[in-house]
């Protein structure tokens, strides 16, 4: 994203922004409520045209017009409220929009078995053995946990082959295990060469995560550091204004 600027009228959200991400890494983004996090990730993914800059995927320039154009160039959001339906099974939620079917003379019906065979397949390829079982993808998402919600939410970014996985405040409200295998998961994604921009505000979980953090305040970024070269005080300071740079 090269000098990407949005207003809405008078108001400035986003100002003269650059960011680049890279494959096989974790970009922490961060920065106090109203800091233009939310409009930055939603020009990148299509919801907001930017009003001035340019956007590069892969090295080529791109105009992404929609949530759709986004996720086909393989940019994928798990936003923290998931987009998940309680009352639809794991499998079906694993591919709302992508729905195989089977055809049958001139009907055509959704494929439940290869929907149910598939994810929990992609599920146990990315360590997740509680959907390793047919019964436990037929179960509906609303009966899940937080943070199971979130593995299938990942899962099936991973799965449908993204390329950029953004997560939304993942680790928000969950308990101590399920934060980890959060966290786990995260790593993961990395690991397989997908770029990651991780959004938080829990300064020690971006710390264990992230190699890079990007940090924006009133709508410009003011930090791009690397790991290993802030401590969780430094980071806090950056994202409240007590330290400029």
């Amino acid at each position: 994203m090269e000098n990407i600027s949005r207003r809405f009228g008078s108001i400035v959200a986003v100002e003269d922004v650059t960011l680049a991400i890279y494959a096989g890494e974790v970009t922490a983004l961060l920065g106090d409520n109203g800091a233009g996090k939310s409009t930055l990730i939603k020009i990148l993914t299509g919801v907001y045209p930017p009003t001035t800059g340019r956007i590069y995927f892969k090295g080529k320039p791109v105009q992404i017009t929609s949530p759709r154009m986004a996720r086909d160039l393989g940019i994928e959001t798990v936003y923290q409220d998931l987009a998940l339906v309680p009352l639809m099974s794991v499998a079906r939620n694993f591919f709302l929009g992508r729905e195989p079917v089977k055809s049958i003379g001139p009907f055509r019906f959704l494929d439940l078995k290869t929907m149910q065979e598939r994810t929990a397949a992609a599920l146990r390829d990315i360590g997740i053995e509680k959907f390793s079982g047919g019964r436990s993808v037929n179960e509906p998402v609303g009966k899940l946990s937080g943070g199971e919600r979130q593995s299938v939410a990942i899962g099936r970014a991973v799965h449908f082959g993204a390329s950029v996985l953004i997560l939304d405040e993942p680790t928000s409200a969950l308990s101590v295990a399920e934060t980890e295998k959060v966290l786990h998961y995260t790593r993961q994604a990395k690991e397989r060469g997908l770029a990651v921009i991780f959004i938080s505000h829990n300064m020690s979980h971006v710390m264990r995560v992230a190699d890079r953090y990007i940090v924006m305040r009133h709508g410009r970024q003011v930090a791009d550091y690397r790991k290993g070269e802030l401590t969780e005080q430094d980071l806090a300071d950056l994202v409240t204004g007590e330290r400029e740079r």
